[in-house]
């Protein structure tokens, strides 16, 4: 590839954020550009004191239709769209007088933000772009010639080429301009049609696109060769995309996806009915709790599962304060994440220079509709989010032997928690905390049966005389298919268990939980999580 430069003699600007945009109209003005523009682009270049020529003049038509049209003409996307060394293009233009444009500087109407606000049904259709797109792709597709910017941060790259090459630009910058233009209309496009099928509650259309603005670059994906990147949605959900990060080293790729994992595992439990911490490793909480505060929360995550927790991510669902950040400074961890923290809390995390401090402003809502995306070879797998939440379940007493009150509110803890552990799940829980997880596993049996083994490892680190599943309450993410996983619940101590139902042998599994003077309720939603 040449550099086949390209001298910028006329630029069509037409931008809806005017960050920069003087500066630059005016870099432009001094590498003797003609600046061409519309509406209150050109009234902003123009009170800066620079000669602009409005649209209007140069199609001979005016802006209508509320300015719905103004630029859907030939002499604007056949300046745009000529091919300066093809003979029959350039007499077409001598023929029609059409002018060309090197440079197209356009941001789109601001259909996101306008969605992201709350805006209603008229105002999201007005503020959809329909002659920037148009120009972005007939500028993208003809960047041998034309050069393209659809945001404020190339600005500086233009003026530098512009500089170096005595007005004009590289083939190369041309080309990384158009890819980007073009995704980033792709991406704009997704928006809309997402919305649109939002309102038209269309759960499976014809097409589905997705698009993301990069956040970050990461230093590899899973492993170290692969590479890897994080986007970020127009969903403005609170949590890793959205926290701002106050210290630490980069996040890698795991680091952000087991951070979503714990913020989204925290949102379940309201802040203002009680403080929780969440511990996850590898995708899976490894200790989850409630407690009167923050720093009894996290002891008691912790207890669950401390070997498994050192290197954990740890979410809170409540500001971080000081004697939760000394507590958690106690062992490794690779990040916290909360919806805020103290400045005394901020500057004790501060002592660990590689422990990421994110700050979310606030939690996911847990019934919040939204899509989730997965790869398949091929293919997307795309569906809605698990917003089911226990708060809004009916647990039907299926044993003769009903839950005591304080068996019903672990087995509501330790439901809020199966839906966020990997199946096949088994939670054991007691007193609003955890005590032993099941993650993962192929049989529902070997989940009941490791997690009362994590718990009898815990026992035998904490001193204690017998393992904490004696005496809690057991949460299966989906129907137990034979009594022999919760037989091994039962052996480890379970006296309670709470499972969505529906399996064949229902009639079984209640009998035998009869027979052992189990209470036993069941929900009607199932959480697998794969």
């Amino acid at each position: 590839m040449t550099d086949h430069p390209r001298r910028v003699t006329r630029a069509l600007l037409s931008v809806s954020d005017k960050t920069g945009l003087i500066e630059f109209a005016k870099a432009l003005a001094a590498h003797d550009v003609e600046l061409v523009s519309t509406g209150g682009t050109a009234k902003a270049i123009a009170a800066a004191g620079l000669k602009v020529k409005d649209v209007s003049d140069l199609t001979g038509f005016p802006e209508m239709m509320d300015g719905r049209v103004k630029t859907l003409h030939p002499k604007v996307h056949g300046g745009l769209l000529a091919i300066r060394d093809n003979k029959d293009h350039a007499e077409a233009m001598k023929a029609h007088g059409i002018a060309p444009i090197d440079l197209l500087v356009v941001n789109l109407y601001p259909f996101e933000a306008t969605v992201d606000k709350g805006g209603g049904f008229e105002d999201c259709i007005e503020n959809i772009d329909i002659g920037g797109p148009a120009m972005i792709r007939a500028a993208a597709k003809n960047h041998d010639d034309v050069a393209v910017v659809v945001e404020a941060q190339d600005y500086q790259a233009v003026l530098d080429e512009l500089a170096a090459n005595k007005g004009a630009t590289t083939l190369k910058l041309r080309r990384r301009l158009a890819a980007k233009a073009y995704a980033r209309t792709a991406a704009y496009d997704a928006a809309i049609s997402n919305w649109f099928n939002r309102q038209l509650e269309i759960d499976a259309p014809d097409f589905r696109a997705f698009g993301g603005r990069l956040i970050q670059s990461l230093r590899y994906g899973e492993n170290p060769h692969q590479t890897a990147a994080f986007y970020a949605t127009p969903d403005k959900r609170p949590g890793v995309s959205t926290a701002r990060q106050l210290q630490g080293k980069e996040l890698s790729y795991n680091n952000i996806n087991d951070t979503d994992a714990a913020y989204e595992c925290i949102g379940e439990f309201d802040a203002k009915r009680t403080a929780a911490c969440v511990i996850v490793k590898h995708a899976n909480p490894c200790g989850v709790a409630e407690g009167p505060n923050l720093v009894e929360a996290y002891r008691r995550a912790l207890a669950c599962d401390s070997t498994s927790a050192f290197g954990g991510i740890i979410a809170m669902n409540r500001p971080l304060d000081a004697d939760t950040a000394r507590e958690i400074t106690k062992i490794f961890t690779e990040v916290i994440i909360a919806p805020d923290a103290s400045e005394e809390a901020i500057a004790i995390i501060g002592g660990k220079k590689n422990l990421r401090l994110l700050l979310a402003g606030s939690l996911p809502d847990p019934r919040a509709p939204g899509l989730t995306a997965k790869t398949v070879a091929g293919g997307l797998l795309v569906q809605s989010r698990d917003n089911a939440v226990v708060d809004d379940m009916t647990f039907k007493v299926v044993t003769k032997r009903a839950p005591t009150d304080a068996e019903m509110r672990d087995l509501k803890f330790a439901f809020r928690v199966a839906k966020h552990v990997k199946s096949n799940t088994i939670i054991y829980a007691k007193d609003l905390a955890t005590v032993g997880i099941g993650a993962g596993q192929m049989s529902r049996v070997d989940s009941a049966r490791i997690a009362a083994r994590k718990a009898q490892d815990a026992a035998a680190e904490l001193k204690l005389a017998e393992p904490l599943t004696k005496g809690s309450v057991v949460a299966s993410d989906a129907f137990f298919p034979f009594a022999d996983g919760m037989l091994a619940c039962i052996e480890a101590g379970a006296t309670a268990v709470v499972q969505p139902g529906g399996s064949m042998r229902d009639d079984e599994v209640i009998k035998a939980a009869d027979e052992h003077g189990i209470a036993m309720v069941f929900t009607g939603t199932r959480h697998f999580r794969h």
